[in-house]
């Protein structure tokens, strides 16, 4: 029953990142499909966070009501078919609504499935967030592979979508059937003593996920562009950038707990923000196509544990109020998913996309340099505490397989 939850848990991230992954790789053929400029490509996608925005802060009561899993079995379809709206929309103010549809729809989904990690990560008793945004992660690199290929194959981006979308919607309904009951308490209602207002540490936090979420956003929705309009790759091509970004992401994230065991937090997440920035430089600079992949590949190899840290970072700050400090930190995160594409358009619009992407090299640092004012515990603690769940862990295996054996 667990095992079942934590696997439709995982696959539900890998669902949502596969349906971002196949759009945002497939911008250029957007764009080309309507015949729009960066700065009506950054019109889209700021349609589409604020619908998400909106969605996910109008959706914690509901959630408090009915609990994550009712939700979610609402949720996952609807954004699947709403995707569907999307790859059909004939005009660009049809697209603009369509994508306000599904913006809406996947906002609720998200808010929704990190719920329902939460869930089945208390029911484990141990931590398991961390791999679960390791599904979004191998979801979004999948879907750019399809993107990638479904350009090489010569379909539009209305096959494509339509395509993914269709296949995504029977998934998502049978992955409903794995999700587990929120606990009682859960579904009470927000405890009274999680109103008011948080520690200032936790807004500290918060800020520096709004960049980390800066500097991915930025990469996801303006890869395939910088690859294709600066760099002149052919469409199958620049379609590769966000996949491979995603691959490194994944990988980081698969180690990130035990990186941060071993160099502690604070150093874990100024060595992240000065590796992003390494790695955007590269991207700017880059005077071929190969060394801007290896600039994305190492950019989202280092970008990808500061969000996860933060949001962990945020649970601890506030005693018994944890849950609210999470909410915070993600509700600021998301504001800053938002805002950066759109921001980086703009930019690129006025001046170039090389330009616009250089903004991530600054956000980098500034992360670098705000994780040394965070109060972080002592990381003697974390590694212990890390050690003895491992152990736990290993003794709990140990009589398994002497019964086995």
């Amino acid at each position: 029953m667990l095992f079942r939850a934590r696997l439709g848990t995982f696959l539900t991230f890998a669902l949502g990142g596969l349906l971002c992954g196949v759009w945002v790789a497939r911008m250029p053929a957007l764009t080309d499909k309507f015949g729009i400029g960066p700065g009506a490509a950054g019109m889209v996608l700021l349609v589409w966070g604020v619908a998400a925005l909106a969605a996910m802060q109008g959706l914690r009561g509901v959630i408090a009501r009915v609990g994550s899993r009712a939700v979610l079995r609402i949720a996952a379809p609807l954004a699947a078919a709403t995707a569907a709206l999307v790859a059909l929309a004939p005009s660009y103010p049809l697209l603009l609504a369509a994508i306000a549809v599904f913006g809406m729809a996947f906002g609720v989904m998200d808010v929704a499935m990190n719920a329902q990690a939460s869930v089945v990560e208390r029911a484990h008793r141990r931590p398991l967030m961390s791999g679960m945004h390791a599904g979004w992660c191998v979801g979004a690199m999948t879907g750019g592979l399809i993107g990638a290929l479904t350009a090489f194959a010569g379909l539009s981006f209305t096959q494509t979508l339509l395509g993914a979308a269709l296949a995504a919607l029977p998934a998502a309904l049978a992955l409903g059937r794995t999700y587990l009951a929120d606990a009682p308490a859960a579904a009470a209602g927000p405890q009274a003593g999680e109103r008011g207002r948080l520690p200032l540490a936790v807004y500290l936090i918060g800020a520096l996920a709004f960049i980390a979420f800066m500097a991915e956003g930025a990469v996801a929705d303006w890869s395939g562009l910088m690859l294709h309009d600066e760099l002149h790759a052919a469409e199958w091509v620049a379609a590769l950038g966000y996949p491979l970004f995603e691959s490194a992401m994944l990988a980081g994230r698969l180690v990130g707990d035990r990186l941060r065991t071993r160099l502690g937090t604070r150093r874990l997440l100024v060595t992240a923000g000065a590796g992003t920035a390494a790695g955007a430089t590269v991207v700017v600079c880059a005077p071929a196509v190969p060394m801007a992949l290896a600039g994305f590949f190492l950019t989202g190899l280092m970008v990808c544990t500061i969000v996860p840290t933060m949001i962990s970072l945020a649970g601890t700050t506030a005693p018994g109020r944890s849950s609210a400090a999470v909410a915070q930190v993600g509700a600021m995160g998301y504001g800053g998913l938002l805002l950066g594409p759109v921001i980086i358009g703009f930019l690129a619009e006025a001046t170039s996309l090389r330009v616009g992407l250089g903004m991530i090299v600054v956000l980098a640092l500034l992360i670098a340099v705000g994780a040394r004012l965070l109060p972080i515990a002592a990381d003697a603690d974390l590694a212990a505490e890390y050690a003895l769940a491992e152990a736990r862990a290993q003794a709990e295996h140990k009589p398994a397989l002497s019964s086995a054996a």
